[in-house]
């Protein structure tokens, strides 16, 4: 049984690691859900831009008039899209 040590820190077991494929570096969210302590590893980034797509699109389909541009996606979004992007990127280069 795992233990937490005098920094707080805590040894996932190694089948729990490999199940969700947190390696060395695997950036993770930790929070308090009812009570509980839970862990997940952070999307990656092209999951957070198909995600964002999604919302994108189904908040564009929910408005009546938007403001697209001439790609079909709303200016707000084509700068956070693209923000991401660029972040991905940089990070797939390192």
């Amino acid at each position: 049984m795992p233990k937490i040590d005098s920094k707080g820190r805590i040894v996932l077991p190694q089948e729990i690691r490999e199940r969700l494929g947190i390696t060395p570096g695997t950036e993770v969210t930790v929070r308090e859900e009812e009570g509980e302590v839970v862990v997940e590893p952070e999307d990656s980034p092209d999951e957070i831009l198909e995600r964002m797509e999604q919302l994108v699109e189904q908040a564009a389909s929910n408005r009546a008039e938007t403001t697209p541009l001439s790609e079909g996606v709303d200016p707000v979004a084509h700068k956070h899209r693209t923000a991401v992007q660029r972040g991905a990127e940089r990070d797939s280069d390192e």
